[in-house]
């Protein structure tokens, strides 16, 4: 279906119309299409502070409000630690169950919107694409980790022959149809809480918020934003709105735990991030003329939304989509999803954005130990690295896995640099770094051991290093060697096969390769920039001996 207002939009619309929530004639939501999806233009100018969306809480999509919360509340009730059915599961299942009642569902119209977009994300792809798209990345791991723990949540809480054993339903009650809680629909289900809910409060908890998760995303350009009405009551603001996890400086730190966005009171202080997921691979249903016919899906409201209120008074409140910034007539209005990089966009949202300055590569423990291990015995490496550690250094720990960033600029982090330093020194003056740590214990800074010397200490605080750590022509090679062995993860293609490829990919037909290439290159890009600074600092230090 072409660009406009397609058959699910409409429908979409008087859904929002019978549920009380309002949006604003300003905005127009545009079926863009199978392979784009959803965008929101304005049609009018727009101006900062203008309120142009309210959606009641109880029209959002959690385990609070869910035809299914008897079954969520029924395995949270039995106050086992291993049950798998609280927080982002527990969503999990609100969603399976309610795509599997159709257009029974309250949420029917809402829930057509999200149709195929799962497909984008790296999640749901299938084994061998991974090792074929993801090798060397920062995702690549990350990905068949994060598919091993949804595994074992799945078959340990939420397999339906399972679901059924631990929890009996009532039949007349509740109607479950165990062809829709299988893993690829689990998978699916998390992908989409992943790219698409938010924190709504400490009641609702995790949530898919309607209308709110439409708008796309752009880095740095946030032009609407999702916070609690300040009209309604103010209820435990201070626990509703923490900020999530949106500055993680690994992808494989992140979780779903914090993929979802945080929503900010009306004081504007907060969160800055989107939570709305990328709008790429929504599927345009089949159907006759829309317009004569309710297709509402909604059922009976009556039976929806109670909660179990337990004497909360946040159902209430108002959620509100509130302009940031101007935005003109006929321009696209963005959110964002915070300051991410590739690897964390393509894992959390399915797309990848070019020149992302929050693009970082990282460059493990065990690579550095492998690395030392062609010049060094093993007993010169633990020492060496014990060392490092008495010093009270350490790099970004997760998984069970130590690693160090590169960023953007190709510039280590100091951490790394400090290692390979410890590392090559030699065994005389190990010896007497070894010796002033066990003398000074605790009471002496880190940096006033490894430099004595006062005139060539590390300038600690701008990140500056002396001239006798950075320009030491071992450790710079020692960079450029670093650097060559995180690429040669990449596989036999060079960069600029990688790039030629890209040329040839369609960003909206091969969106797997396209994102995938475009991660790739951004992370390799970064090498190259590493290997530029180590032997910037090479050529810098032959000038100065020339002197």
């Amino acid at each position: 279906m072409g660009k406009g207002s397609s058959r699910r939009v409409r429908a979409f619309k008087r859904w929002m119309k019978r549920e009380g929530i309002e949006c604003s004639d300003a905005l127009d939501l545009r079926d863009e299409g199978v392979e784009i999806g959803i965008s929101v233009s304005a049609l009018a100018h727009l101006k900062e502070g203008d309120v142009v969306a309210r959606i009641p809480k109880l029209t959002c999509l959690t385990t609070r409000t869910t035809a299914a919360r008897d079954i969520i509340s029924a395995a949270a009730g039995e106050g086992e630690e291993e049950s798998c059915l609280g927080g982002l599961a527990g969503l999990a299942v609100a969603l399976m169950y309610e795509r599997s009642l159709g257009e029974r569902s309250r949420w029917a119209a809402y829930l057509e919107l999200l149709s195929k977009e799962e497909e984008s994300l790296p999640l749901v792809w299938r084994a061998d694409e991974v090792e074929q798209l993801l090798a060397g990345t920062e995702l690549e791991g990350t990905v068949k980790e994060d598919k091993g723990v949804m595994w074992k949540e799945w078959k340990e809480s939420i397999e339906p022959t399972l679901l059924l054993q631990m929890h009996p339903l009532d039949a007349a009650a509740v109607e479950f149809d165990p062809s829709f809680f299988g893993f690829g629909d689990y998978l699916a289900a998390r992908t989409l809480i992943s790219s698409r809910s938010f924190q709504i409060d400490e009641y609702h908890g995790v949530g898919m918020v309607p209308l709110a998760d439409l708008f796309n995303h752009k880095t740095g350009a946030e032009d609407v934003h999702l916070m609690t009405s300040p009209h309604k009551s103010e209820y435990n603001t201070t626990q509703e709105n923490n900020e999530s996890d949106t500055t993680s400086t690994s992808i494989s730190a992140i979780h779903d735990d914090d993929m979802s966005a945080s929503i900010t009171v009306d004081e504007g202080e907060g969160d800055d991030s989107g939570g709305e997921g990328d709008n790429g691979d929504r599927d345009n249903s089949e159907g006759g003329d829309d317009d004569d016919s309710d297709d509402s899906g909604d059922g009976d409201s009556d039976d929806y939304g109670d909660g179990d209120g337990d004497g909360d008074d946040s159902d209430g409140d108002d959620l509100e989509m509130t302009m940031v910034k101007d935005v003109k007539l006929g321009a696209e209005v963005f959110n964002t999803y915070g300051s991410l990089g590739n690897a964390a966009l393509l894992h959390r949202y399915g797309f990848t954005e070019p020149d992302n300055p929050y693009d970082i590569v990282n460059i493990d423990l065990e690579l550095i130990l492998q690395w030392s291990s062609s010049l060094f015995s093993g007993q010169h490496r633990r020492a060496r690295l014990s060392l490092w550690k008495r010093l009270d250094y350490s790099g970004c720990v997760t998984h069970n896995s130590e690693y160090f960033e590169v960023s953007f600029n190709g510039e280590p982090e100091i951490e790394m640099l400090v290692l390979l330093y410890i590392m090559l020194l030699p065994h005389d003056a190990y010896y007497k770094m070894d010796l002033a740590l066990a003398t000074a214990g605790s009471s002496s800074k880190p940096m006033d051991i490894i430099f004595s010397n006062k005139s060539k200490k590390l300038c600690h605080k701008t990140g500056l290093l002396s001239e006798d750590l950075l320009l030491r022509k071992s450790l710079c090679n020692a960079l450029l060697s670093l650097a060559d062995m995180r690429d040669s993860l990449y596989g036999t293609n060079s960069i600029e096969d990688d790039i030629e490829a890209l040329g040839r990919c369609c960003c909206l037909s091969d969106k797997k390769l396209y994102h995938s290439l475009m991660l790739r290159i951004s992370e390799r890009r970064i090498l190259q920039k590493l290997k530029m600074y180590a032997a910037k600092e090479t050529s810098v230090r032959k000038k100065l001996k020339r002197k």
